[in-house]
């Protein structure tokens, strides 16, 4: 097995299980995520003196179940990871198609675009955005959305310059048809490796975002289960009960990793001289 392979095969099969426990969070979480009982607060993880395999990775402060909060918090997750994404490239993608393959003004237009907003950090765009439209699920996905689609834009701007040039699409142009058609047949079909390998690194990032932005009292309100939430309530007891930030943390890194190494995996695999 290459070694692209061995990525793509180990990071699909982590980010797999945990997709699956996502979807099946209510009959993999071994508690009700936002049932508080305070006579079981702050109790160790099993592996600390104290611990208990009811609750494997310990309660919070409101004696929640910290494992079920994060399988339930996995959903929201990975959902506005997706979904930002997916949005992002839809912005992107029909922006760097068109100036690419237009051109003139409308290039012009889209680029200039793309660098006054590059020059501005993805977090700091998102924290003005979401200061200004308020925090909720719906919000974060539009918010991350739309820092995010630059990338897009200029990757696939580039492609298609390129494939602007290429017999085929001259020849689509000769039989008379039409702008709109060609992009649509011709090039965008060409980009889609592409974008798979750039939409898969950024579902990465977009998590990541998603968890400042709610570790910052940005994203999602509490008592909402997500990831970036129960990190912000692990660092009111760090030194008490560390094991809820850990937790959280080693949560977010697994899946960011996992996601990057299976992205790495398929730009490997797809164009081997990379």
């Amino acid at each position: 097995m290459t070694a692209s392979k061995a990525k793509i095969a180990i990071g699909g099969t982590v980010i797999a299980l945990i997709v699956l426990a996502a979807i099946f969070a209510p009959l993999v979480a071994p508690h009700d995520p936002y049932q508080q009982q305070v006579i079981l607060r702050l109790k160790p993880p099993v592996w600390m003196t104290g611990g208990t395999w009811r609750f494997p990775l310990g309660t919070d402060s409101y004696g929640r179940d910290v494992l079920s909060r994060l399988i339930f918090g996995s959903r929201l997750s990975i959902l506005v990871g997706i979904a930002s994404v997916v949005l992002s490239m839809l912005i992107g993608t029909t922006a760097g198609v068109l100036a690419g393959y237009v051109g003139g003004k409308t290039e012009e237009v889209i680029m200039r675009t793309v660098d006054a907003q590059t020059a501005f950090p993805d977090v700091l765009l998102a924290i003005l955005f979401v200061a200004a439209l308020g925090g909720s699920f719906l919000n974060l996905i539009v918010v991350l959305g739309i820092s995010g689609w630059m990338v897009y834009a200029r990757i696939m701007f580039g492609l298609t310059r390129s494939l602007r040039e290429r017999p085929f699409v001259e020849a689509a142009v000769s039989f008379g048809g039409r702008s709109g058609y060609i992009m649509l047949r011709h090039i965008l079909p060409q980009l889609v490796p592409v974008l798979t390998v750039v939409a898969t690194l950024q579902v990465g990032q977009m998590i990541l975002q998603e968890t400042a932005l709610s570790f910052l009292g940005l994203g999602v309100p509490p008592p909402a289960a997500t990831w970036g939430n129960i990190l912000a309530e692990g660092r009111d007891r760090l030194f008490l009960a560390p094991w809820i930030a850990n937790s959280a943390g080693i949560a977010i890194v697994t899946l960011v990793l996992t996601v990057n190494i299976l992205g790495n995996g398929l730009r490997e695999w797809l164009d081997p001289k990379s």
